[in-house]
């Protein structure tokens, strides 16, 4: 356990509320609570008790619950002191608790704590902070899933089988005598194969559990009169947008959030994409292609009814979409389509059944995906190096027989998916981690 002070704050949300709750961690608990409530309260149990402050002078009747170290989400001993839910009465406890020697808390210290003294690993640590700000159930699912170990579970069974290779390959290294083919081993050339495969299940569910952290940016695109507006207050179900017949309507960049099936997607309706177009159009028009190329994906509208509609080719390699619009003009059928189009009517809402599910699709999930966890871009960089690490070690063994080059390039992929669980950590990453957490937690 790490020798530290003691630290408290207000473990709950600001404003007026029936509970509030100061939260206590380090080695003076036990004097700090009997300064505060007059006795150090049976472990794990609920006690009723009144709070007075250094001078006697009672503040408040609560409940007082003692968690001994290293039985406690930091690992070390915690008091929490639950009072009346009022600004002004959680600020004389938490000032009451500093006069009895502890000091305030800094944002996410309480966690910290936890991952230091082996109760989180870097990764859990991390989820406590998604969870507390999920934004949807299954959002909050898949933070709960990374905060009970299944993601630390998959990173660790990776680099398990990074480890089995690694042995293999340096025992031959260090046993040139009895002549170890590398290409011709069954075995290894089947643990490679694994390891490929648990590669690519891990960074596709973790892509899915960054959207469903992070939410999907959706730009929508197209030519003037194409029906990108209509199309934006359909999906949002407000009118955002202003919908007129006049082409060139859509001068700046307009945002809105939907929600579908848990998934937070930012729909960012542009101008219209044409050549002739006035001064202020052409702002407008700069404006809508910088946020195409830096979105999720690009929903690209077409005009139903316009025999000449066409798609220009992707300039920036981001995923699209192609919506064909205006269906209850053209005729043309509903959903999806042999092309991977999809056919909808922003006027009658048909096709949106289909529209929804190819966003899902589009975003890396779908209805039935429950396996998701929640992921940041750190993991998904750090996943990415590790299997580069690996691809190029392979190269090297199949290319020059190379293992002693493969063995080192599976060492720092191993080091690399050891960063996301905190084995290798620096003090740096730690400090920005822990930062965007709340303080009391």
């Amino acid at each position: 356990m790490a020798d530290t002070d003691t630290i408290a704050a207000i473990a709950t949300p600001p404003g007026v509320g029936g509970v509030g709750i100061v939260r206590v961690s380090g080695p003076d608990v036990e004097s700090i609570a009997s300064k505060l409530t007059g006795a150090v309260p049976a472990p794990r149990r609920a006690v009723l008790a009144d709070i007075t402050d250094a001078k006697g002078s009672a503040i408040d009747s609560g409940l007082a619950i003692y968690f001994p170290a290293p039985q406690s989400f930091t690992g070390e001993s915690v008091l929490e002191l639950h009072g009346h839910g009022g600004p002004v009465v959680l600020s004389m406890i938490l000032e009451a608790a500093l006069d009895a020697g502890a000091r305030r808390a800094e944002p996410g210290e309480f966690s910290r704590r936890a991952f230091e003294n082996g109760k989180l690993d870097l990764a859990q640590a991390e989820a406590v902070a998604d969870l507390i700000a999920s934004g949807s159930r299954r959002a909050a699912r898949s933070a709960l899933r990374s905060l009970t170990g299944a993601f630390s579970d998959d990173v660790h069974e990776l680099v398990e089988r990074l480890t089995r290779i690694r042995i293999f390959v340096e025992a031959a290294i260090d046993f040139p005598e009895e002549e170890i083919d590398f290409l011709s081993d069954e075995a290894l050339s089947k643990q490679l194969d694994d390891c490929r495969g648990a590669f690519d299940e891990l960074l596709e569910r973790t892509r899915a559990g960054r959207v469903l952290r992070d939410g999907f940016q959706a730009v929508i695109a197209g030519k003037p009169n194409a029906g990108k507006s209509s199309l934006m207050n359909a999906l949002s179900g407000d009118e955002t947008a202003i919908v007129t017949d006049v082409a060139g309507t859509t001068r700046d960049v307009l945002r809105e959030t939907i929600v579908i099936a848990g998934l937070t997607i930012e729909l960012v309706d542009t101008a219209g994409l044409r050549e002739e177009a006035g001064l202020i159009e052409k702002e407008g028009i700069r404006r809508a292609r910088k946020a195409m190329s830096s979105a999720d994906a690009v929903l690209w509208v077409l005009d139903s009814t316009d025999q000449d509609a066409s798609v220009p080719e992707d300039e920036d390699g981001v995923p699209r979409l192609i919506i064909r619009n205006k269906i209850d003009l053209s005729g043309e059928p509903a959903g999806p389509s042999a092309d991977g189009s999809i056919g909808v009517s922003a006027v009658t809402m048909e096709g949106f059944d289909g529209l929804k599910e190819a966003l899902l699709s589009l975003a890396g999930l779908d209805t039935g995906v429950e396996g998701a966890f929640s992921a940041r871009a750190r993991h998904i960089e750090a996943i990415e190096n590790a299997r580069r690490h690996f691809d190029r070690g392979v190269v090297a063994l199949c290319d020059a027989k190379a293992g002693e080059l493969l063995a080192e390039e599976l060492r720092l992929a191993q080091d690399e998916l050891g960063s996301i669980t905190g084995e290798l950590h620096s003090d740096d990453l730690l400090g920005r981690i822990f930062a965007d957490f709340c303080i009391g937690k």
